[in-house]
């Protein structure tokens, strides 16, 4: 192994007989390692499996029953590649299986024989035929793609490994064959280059090829090199060669200068030859590995020898890179897996020291970044710097190891150059080969940033950032906040800087961001300061920034009630208020408190505020008492109402109606008891009986069952409020049969003068005391008599109407009732009329004004009972001269005729159209010569004998009889017979039975006899 002073340090990762395989299974047909992650061995006995193994944790291999020709471990993941001969043919059947899924991803059936395979990049597997190269994604369902055939140089050669470039633009294949005849112990080694792009193959002589990318100056894209070993004879002479060509070179750019080596081999090792190469781009390196265990090493750039050493007794088969150490894995035949890597602290001192390469030294330091070379790289930038070239001075200073020079003194030297007129100052141009070589440090990035801050460049500064040229500092930051805030806050949050990262949030009224950043990067910032901070600028931001920190994960860092002081120590009530609201929506027990402050402040400030917080019903938990207390004070008297739970505070409360909207409490007396209720209205009528009397009514006609109907009204009337009784009953009587309930609202509306109502109720309805009523309504005098009317026509009360209304001198009411009423009620009034001592025009004009609509009869009989028929004289005289045969009438008329003795013979004689029975009997007491007049007219005999016998009228009896007797004796000869009769020239027949006639004539003389 390498001495501890070497360049490149070796160590045994593992052995592999030490994990149970077999010494004859360490072979390259056996063993394959395609990273520095995975070793895969193929057992053949005494089972077919196949070993994997973790080079993570290389003690706990994975040993899995597989019958396979060769397997290959995928160099990132863990996928399995698969290929096993088909029994048979000279097939081969390839499959790709993910370990951990236990998937198979995909499977192909070669129709030729698979020689070599490889993954060429963790996506792509590469297989090599006898006769062509193909490649086969894991991705998708493609089959393998054929890239170019063999070279001819590659017939019969032994395929030891297959290579592209990262941009797999170019491919390279490798064989080795039998040495020559007269040197058959060197190998020979075979390559074959083949350009995507062009198509096209080169055939070249090497055991071993690696590609690399290497950075020339001047050319900002890199460079594709090639890098191959060979090691053959001619002519008896060895010559052994390392190459290092660019592939590709780009037009017009700076290229890479083809270089080549020799590799000197021991004389012990002169059958020796490469069978690998791995390059190391981290170092800038290139390793070349012999059969026979020798290493070398070289530079890539320039093609120097570095180191050269043994570094296995054993046959080394075997190569893979370590790109996280920037060296390389080898297997040698006695299973032994050895890492190599640079020794970072030797490596540059030995090249400087032992090799005497002061210029590699210095370069490897700057490529790597490895110390040993600190004193060379400050004496070169002393002289470049001294003869003025400051360009290459800059150009040091910029690749500096471990960034020696990047320093604050270097930047001032080259500030302290005087700028020649014209030129482009010393400090730019050192700034800018920085710039072209990569990023900037923090304090070279402040110094840049302030000369285009003052040149007004702001733009070169985004341009820079975005290219990630910057190292972002909280100074730089700063600086660049004088020109723009957004850009500053950016190099903020690149730097780290979290506390002005916040501040800057906090500025932009981004609060929501505040929170998400400070998670993000584990920082607490001081809530309390920030939210203070906050409320000198912002109220509004403040109270949003407030509740995102209420709304934090695991609570809110500052405490409810602070931040409510914090608020309400500024006078911000409507932001305090707007912050509580929001966390105090959950409603919780915790929280009463709270619930009593931003009520309690609300009500001292902004009581409207309060109300509406109230009237939302999302709090529940807050000191009730209290509030209602500040309830009553601000004069929200309803609030207060709905508080207290003590009858005094609500009788004291209740009074102030007119701050409190009547429906609400009209509401609020739903919620009281009975008693309460009751006691309640009877306050509100106390205090203010006409200004209240509207609420009561409502609360009384809306809890009507709960309070009962008599104890409301015991209410009204114990304050002699018929406007409240009005009200109240009015809504109660439609559902009501109770007379007392009808009366009581009749009364109620006369005396509040609601007329129609009266003179409705009275009409329509059918429950209340007619007597009781009507004494009340006379009582009241009202201007309109209608209800009156209503109630003495409907139940019998019309003389009393009568008298009332003309003793009232309502005259016009009384003709109203005649002729529009009920006219057929018009002798009761004409008879009270009478009674009163009316004068009779004003009756005669009532009686013409109803005229035909009188009932005459019940009229005449009111008169006759009065004496004052001749009242009707001019009535009845209308009606005779209208056409009227009403025998009412003409009886009427006849007594006013006999009474007043003018020629009353004349009338009884010829009128037709009296009762003859009615007119004589009433003839009987004032002339009965005129009552036998109508009782012969109307052959009223049994009258006319009654008449005649009372008052001696014998003769006119004699006469009478004598005319009966002959018609009896006439009757009496015959004992029947048909009588025949025309009247009037009319033929009409009438059959009468003798017997009929007969017994009239005899009846009639029977009771003169009789009475005689």
């Amino acid at each position: 192994m390498a001495a501890a002073n070497a360049p490149i340090a070796m160590r045994e990762a593992l052995t592999l007989t030490s994990l149970g395989i077999a010494p004859q299974f360490v072979t390259f047909t056996h063993v394959t390692m395609e990273s520095e992650k995975y070793i895969c061995v193929r057992e053949t006995s005494p089972q077919n499996s196949v070993v994997i193994i973790d080079m993570a944790m290389p003690m706990q291999p994975l040993r899995r029953p597989i019958t396979a020709d060769s397997a290959l471990m995928n160099p990132n993941t863990r996928i399995l590649a698969l290929k096993a001969q088909i029994p048979g043919t000279t097939q081969d059947h390839l499959q790709i299986f993910n370990i951990e899924a236990k998937t198979k991803i995909k499977s192909h059936q070669m129709p030729e024989q698979v020689v070599f395979w490889k993954w060429i990049t963790p996506k792509l597997l590469g297989l090599v035929t006898q006769t062509s190269v193909y490649h086969w994604s894991i991705e998708g369902d493609s089959e393998p793609t054929k890239m170019f055939d063999r070279t001819a140089n590659l017939a019969n050669n032994q395929i030891i490994n297959y290579r592209c470039d990262p941009a797999e633009k170019w491919l390279v294949l490798i064989g080795i064959a039998p040495g020559a005849p007269e040197r058959p112990q060197l190998v020979k080694g075979n390559m074959q280059l083949f350009s995507v792009d062009q198509q096209r193959s080169q055939a070249l002589e090497a055991h071993a090829a690696s590609f690399a990318t290497f950075k020339v100056v001047g050319n900002e894209n890199p460079s594709t090199l090639i890098c191959f070993a060979s090691k053959t004879t001619n002519a008896g002479q060895i010559t052994s060669k390392l190459h290092v060509i660019e592939l590709g070179a780009q037009p017009g750019k700076p290229g890479f200068s083809k270089k080549q080596a020799d590799l000197f081999f021991p004389p012990d090792f002169q059958d020796d030859f490469p069978v690998a190469m791995q390059v190391s781009q981290k170092y800038g390196l290139i390793y070349v590995i012999t059969k026979l265990g020798l290493l070398f090493v070289y530079d890539l750039e320039t093609a120097a020898a570095v180191y050269r050493n043994r570094i296995s007794p054993d046959p080394i088969f075997l190569t893979a890179e370590s790109s996280s150490t920037g060296g390389f894995y080898a297997i040698n035949r006695r299973g032994q897996v050895l890492h190599a890597t640079v020794n970072d602290a030797t490596v540059v001192p030995f090249v400087s020291g032992q090799l005497n390469n002061l210029e590699l030294a210095v370069n490897l330091a700057k490529r790597a970044n490895l110390p040993g070379a600190e004193n060379l790289v400050v004496q070169r930038f002393q002289e470049l710097f001294a003869q003025t070239k400051y360009k290459e001075a800059a150009e040091l200073a910029a690749e500096s190891p471990q960034g020696l020079l990047r320093t604050p003194e270097t930047v001032a030297k080259f500030q302290s150059v005087p700028v020649q007129a014209g030129q482009t100052p010393p400090l730019l141009q050192y700034f800018g080969t920085l710039l072209t070589r990569g990023k900037l440090n923090a304090f070279e990035s402040l110094e840049l940033s302030r000369l285009v801050v003052n040149q007004n460049k702001k733009n070169l500064l985004e341009n820079w950032l975005a290219e990630d040229k910057l190292e972002c500092s909280e100074e730089l930051g700063d600086l660049v906040k004088t020109v723009d805030n957004d850009l500053a806050l950016k190099i903020y949050i690149k730097a780290r800087a979290t506390p002005k990262v916040v501040a800057a949030f906090a500025e932009r009224r981004e609060f929501d961001k505040i929170l998400i950043y400070s998670k993000q990067v584990g920082y607490t910032p001081d809530y309390l300061f920030l939210l203070q901070t906050i409320l000198r600028t912002d109220p509004q931001g403040a109270v949003n920034f407030a509740l995102m920190m209420s709304q934090m994960e695991g609570g809110c860092p500052v405490d409810y009630n602070t931040i409510t002081d914090l608020f309400l120590q500024r006078n911000m009530i409507r932001e305090a208020t707007a912050f509580l609201l929001d966390v105090l929506k959950p409603n919780l027990p915790e929280h009463a408190f709270l619930q009593t402050k931003v009520l309690e402040i609300n009500l001292v400030t902004y009581p409207n505020v309060a109300d509406a917080i109230l009237a939302n019903g999302m709090f529940s938990h807050y000191d009730r008492p209290r509030i209602a207390q500040l309830c009553e004070k601000a004069g929200l008297y309803l609030r207060a109402l709905q508080h207290y739970a003590e009858l005094p505070d609500i009788k004291r409360a209740i009074v102030n109606t007119h701050a409190i909207e009547p429906q609400a409490l009209v509401e609020f007396f739903g919620t009281l008891s009975r008693e309460w209720a009751l006691e309640c209205m009877k306050d509100l009528l106390l205090v203010n009986l006409r200004g209240n009397l509207q609420i009561v009514v409502q609360a009384a006609k809306e809890y009507s069952e709960q309070l009962g109907v008599d104890a409301c009204i015991k209410l009204f009337e114990q304050f002699k409020s018929y406007e409240g009784l009005y009200f109240f009953l009015g809504s109660y009587l439609s559902s009501s049969e109770d007379p007392e309930i009808h009366f009581k609202y009749i009364e109620a509306a006369a005396r509040t003068g609601q007329i129609k109502e009266v003179e409705r109720v009275t009409r329509e309805s059918n429950f209340y005391d007619a007597e009781k009523t009507k004494n009340f309504l006379m009582e009241a005098k009202l201007p309109d008599a209608r209800p009156l009317i209503n109630v003495c026509d409907r139940f019998g009360f019309v003389p009393d109407l009568t008298h009332y209304l003309y003793t009232n001198n309502m005259l016009r009411y009384i003709e109203g009732y005649v002729q529009k009423v009920n006219p057929g009620n018009a002798p009761l009034v004409v008879g009270q009329l009478l009674d009163d001592e009316c004068p009779e025009d004003f009756i005669k004009g009532l009686i013409l004004s109803v005229r035909s609509l009188l009932p005459v009869e019940p009229l005449v009989d009111e008169c006759e009972k009065r004496n004052r028929l001749r009242l009707l004289t001019q009535f009845l005289e209308h009606l005779v001269s209208e056409g009227s045969q009403d025998v009412h009438v003409h009886n009427a008329l006849g007594k006013i005729i006999i009474d007043s003795n003018n020629n009353p013979e004349h009338f009884l004689t010829t009128n037709p159209f009296y009762d003859s029975r009615v007119v004589g009997k009433y003839c009987e007491k004032r002339d009965p010569t005129l009552a036998v007049v109508a009782y012969r007219r109307g052959q009223c005999d049994d009258e006319l004998i009654i008449v005649t016998n009372k008052n001696s009228l014998f003769k006119l009896q004699a006469r009478m009889t004598g005319m009966w007797l002959r018609e009896w004796m006439v009757i009496c000869g015959i004992k029947f017979f048909s009588l025949r009769m025309n009247i009037e020239g009319n033929s009409l027949t009438k059959w009468f039975p003798l017997h009929y006639l007969r017994a009239r004539a005899l009846s009639k003389c029977l009771l003169l006899l009789r009475l005689s």
